[in-house]
């Protein structure tokens, strides 16, 4: 799969984060079956950008932490040779933020937002009890097998504290 990233502004650059976000979308295109020649674009941002994203595009006059744009979201007949899957909008302030909520690195949240938009473009969605499991269980697996399993924090599991994410 092609992953392009771009940057809202270049003081967000990182090498390392760029690696991070390749192996974990890499792997999940892997897990999930998609097509090697498939794109997905990943922006990373601040709160500012993405709070005029949210509202733009969803009505939704708040900044967040991850968005997802399918390209064919809702399209019923979409092309076989359709290679673009969407975009990946990633807040890195809140990332910041929320690592240190949840006690773990700002790395290991980045690769979270990162999978959870990806699951959200392919069409997983957390609304009701049943598509919430099996999202979760997708974004385990896909951060386990690269190293990035949930981890304790204080003896609770992470995944404790995920619940409240959307």
């Amino acid at each position: 799969m092609e992953i392009t990233i771009n940057y809202s502004d270049m003081k967000f650059y990182s090498e390392d984060l760029e690696k991070l976000i390749r192996m974990v979308l890499t792997e999940g295109a892997k897990q999930q079956k998609v097509a090697e020649d498939a794109e997905i674009s990943v922006l990373i941002c601040d709160a500012d950008t993405i709070h005029e994203l949210n509202r733009d595009y969803r009505d939704v006059d708040a900044p967040t932490d991850v968005l997802s744009f399918a390209l064919n979201e809702g399209e019923d007949n979409v092309p076989e040779e359709e290679t673009e899957l969407g975009d990946i909008v990633i807040n890195l302030d809140r990332a910041v933020s929320q690592a240190e909520e949840y006690g773990h690195s700002r790395d290991r949240e980045v690769a979270y937002l990162s999978v959870h938009g990806f699951l959200h473009i392919l069409g997983y969605d957390h609304y009701d009890p049943e598509e919430k499991k099996a999202m979760r269980k997708a974004e385990e697996d896909i951060l386990s097998a690269c190293g990035l399993s949930r981890i304790m924090t204080e003896g609770k599991l992470e995944a404790e504290h995920a619940e409240g994410r959307d």
